[in-house]
C-alpha cells in the first residue's frame, strides 16, 4: 500500500504521518510538501520526516502525475490554513486550496488511486448561533478560506465513484501540541497566553462558540477516512468531523485553562463587536459511520496539560507571541521580506543564492 500526504510538514501533517506509519507499518508513505513551515519545529525528539519513506519537496500547484504513481490513497491537506493567511492571499488562497486541490483529485484519479481523503472545515456554515449544524444545514462561508474549502467539495464530488472514494472532512477547529506548534488557533492561544504571563485575553465578549477537535483526533478520522468503502457513507461523503462533546464557547475554553493553569487571569472584551464566527457543529453522522477505534477520544483537560507541557520544555515565555513564528502569517510575512517568497508565495530564485 502506498499512501501520499500532501502538506505533512504542518502543524497536523506530522500527527498524521505518526498515526498512519503506526496503522499501516509495512506501506510506503509519501509526503509532499513545499515546505514554507519545515524549519518551525518545537523541540522534537527526532526529525518527524523520518517516518515517512519519501519526501517530495513540491508546490502542490505545479505537482506532476508520476508522483501519484502506485499511490492507493490520498490525504489532501497542502492549503493556506486559517483565515489570516487567507484574508492576505485571497487569489493564492483560491489558487492552492481550490483549484491545485481539484487538479491533484483529477490527477489522482487518472492514475488510479482508490481513495482521496480531503481536509475540509466546518468553516463552511459561517455564522450559526442558533443551533448546531447538521450535513444538511445551509452553506456560508464568510472568508476566502471558508469558501476555497467549499468550491472543493462541490468540484470533486463529481469525480467520485465506487473506485473513486472521496471523503471530505469537515474538521472542526484544530488545537493540541505538534512538533511544528501553531498559535494561532483559540486554545493553543489561550495556553501559551497562561504559560507566558499568566494572563488570557479574549479579544471578543466571550459568548462566541466554537467546534473544536485536537490534533490526533483529526489524525484518527484521516485513518478512518482512507480505509472508508462506498457502501459506508457512499462513493462521495462529506462529513462533520469531531465531537458533540467539544462545542464550546469561548470564554469557557478560557476558563478551562485558567483551572488547569493555577494563578491565570482571565480577561473578556465585554464590550466587543458580535464575532461572526460563531458556530456549533452536529457531529452525529460521523459518530453513526466510524468504527469505534476511530472516534475521538481526546479530553479537553489532557490537551490543555499537553499543551502546557510542550511549551513548558520549549522554556516558553513570550508575551509578545502573537509577532512570534509560532503564528502561521508571521512567517510567511518573514520570508517575503527576505526576498524568499514572491506574492504569488512560491520560492524565488534567491532561496538558491
Amino acid at each position: 500500500m502506498k499512501i501520499l500526504i500532501t502538506g505533512n510538514m504542518g502543524y497536523i501533517g506530522l500527527v498524521v504521518v505518526k498515526r498512519l506509519r503506526q496503522s499501516y507499518p509495512d506501506a510506503t508513505l509519501a509526503g509532499l510538501d513545499i515546505g514554507f513551515f519545515a524549519h518551525c519545529l518545537t523541540q522534537p525528539e527526532v526529525l518527524p520526516e523520518t517516518m515517512l519513506d519519501i519526501q517530495y519537496f513540491q508546490d502542490v500547484r505545479t505537482l506532476t502525475a508520476d508522483l501519484l504513481k502506485g499511490a492507493d490513497a490520498i490525504v489532501h491537506l497542502a492549503a493556506i490554513s486559517n483565515d489570516p493567511m487567507g484574508n492576505q492571499y485571497e487569489a493564492v488562497t483560491e489558487e492552492i486550496n481550490y483549484r491545485a486541490s481539484v487538479r491533484l483529485a483529477k490527477l489522482a484519479k487518472e492514475a488510479g488511486v482508490s481513495r482521496f481523503v480531503f481536509a475540509s472545515s466546518c468553516s463552511v456554515y459561517g455564522f450559526a448561533d442558533d443551533e448546531a449544524r447538521t450535513e444538511q444545514s445551509a452553506l456560508n462561508p464568510l472568508t476566502a478560506y471558508a469558501r476555497s474549502k467549499l468550491a472543493t467539495e462541490q468540484e470533486v464530488k463529481e469525480l467520485a465513484s465506487p473506485d473513486f472514494v472521496v471523503t471530505c472532512l469537515r474538521f472542526a477547529t484544530a488545537c493540541g501540541a505538534s512538533d511544528r506548534l501553531r498559535l494561532d488557533l483559540v486554545l493553543n492561544d489561550f495556553v501559551a497566553g497562561a504559560v507566558a504571563e499568566k494572563k488570557i485575553t479574549v479579544m471578543s465578549d466571550g459568548t462566541p462558540w466554537r467546534p473544536l477537535i485536537a490534533v490526533p483526533d483529526m489524525a484518527k478520522a484521516m485513518d478512518w477516512a482512507i480505509s472508508r468503502t462506498s457502501d459506508n457513507g457512499g462513493a462521495y461523503l462529506a462529513v462533520n468531523a469531531g465531537s458533540n462533546n467539544w462545542n464550546y464557547q469561548v470564554r469557557d475554553l478560557a476558563n478551562a485553562v485558567a483551572q488547569i493553569i493555577p494563578g491565570t487571569e482571565v480577561f473578556i472584551n465585554e464590550n466587543a463587536p458580535p464575532d461572526k464566527r460563531s458556530y456549533r457543529v452536529n457531529f452525529d453522522l460521523f459518530n453513526s459511520l466510524v468504527a469505534a477505534e476511530y472516534q475521538p477520544e481526546c479530553a479537553l483537560a489532557s490537551v490543555i496539560g499537553q499543551l502546557k507541557e510542550k511549551l513548558d520544555s520549549m522554556n516558553f515565555d513570550d508575551i509578545h507571541f502573537r509577532t512570534s513564528s509560532l503564528m502561521r502569517l508571521n512567517v510567511l510575512t518573514h520570508l517575503k521580506k527576505a526576498g524568499l517568497l514572491t506574492d504569488t508565495l512560491e520560492w524565488s530564485g534567491n532561496c538558491f543564492k
